[in-house]
């Protein structure tokens, strides 16, 4: 999978895909929030993240150093029932085709996956309305688990991770993100205005489902959504 540049994928046709996908966003976002517990709380060097393995990184890595305002460590888990896949067999397609887990109105992967797993310093686009496109790199994948690090144009600076897990009570599918905004202007929309904190809830929520869905169960219950919040330590 060959390096993707987040320029060329800029023009007048995204000013109608944010109108017509924030639309479609806040629909769905008053529909689905009750399937949604939510808690948050006060975090400490313990959320920081892994560091990115150094022949994976370069000037275009968004380390969350290079962020502004607090990190935000936020976990997305369902635990599914009936499912008829295990976690390697749901992380399989996921992995394969990461567009599947997400919400069609709002988001969409170039280049599209073809079902291969993805290998470390693959790169890829997650096309989002407006401003939000979100270039990352494969960091570390495996059966289970999928992590990508974050690129220069992304909105936030850190990482993300999917994973399946066999448990005892059923399958668990979680997303893991450890980040902060990329900038000023995003610390103001994520940290201050919200919109775009629910913007990013509302869409792993969406993919926690879609996820139950990919492993042919139900979500047991609601879809927790649980944010460690950690005050910036370099002033910005």
């Amino acid at each position: 999978m060959p390096p993707i540049h987040p320029d060329s994928l800029s023009g007048p046709s995204r000013v109608l895909r944010w109108a017509a996908g924030m639309g479609l966003m806040t629909v769905s976002y008053l529909r689905d929030r009750q399937l949604i517990v939510r808690s948050e709380e006060p975090g400490d060097d313990a959320d920081l993240p892994a560091t990115v393995p150094a022949d994976l990184t370069d000037p275009r890595v968004q380390h969350q150093q290079h962020g502004r305002g607090p990190l935000f460590h936020r976990r997305f888990t369902v635990l599914i029932d009936g499912a008829t896949a295990d976690a390697t067999g749901l992380m399989t397609q996921v992995r394969g085709d990461l567009e599947k887990l997400l919400p069609k109105e709002v988001a969409a992967v170039t280049p599209h996956g073809d079902g291969t797993p993805p290998k470390p310093g693959d790169e890829f686009v997650v096309r989002m309305p407006g401003p939000w496109d979100g270039p990352v790199r494969v960091i570390s994948s495996d059966d289970t688990h999928l992590r990508l690090t974050t690129l220069a144009g992304h909105l936030e600076a850190g990482q993300i991770e999917f994973r399946a897990d066999d448990e005892a009570d059923g399958l668990r599918f979680t997303i893991e993100t450890w980040a902060r905004p990329a900038s000023p202007l995003l610390d103001l929309l994520f940290t201050h205005l919200r919109v775009a904190k629910e913007m990013q809830l509302f869409m792993w929520v969406r993919a926690c489902l879609a996820a139950a869905k990919l492993a042919g169960g139900r979500p047991h219950g609601h879809v927790y959504a649980h944010t460690r919040r950690v005050r910036a330590s370099d002033g910005r």
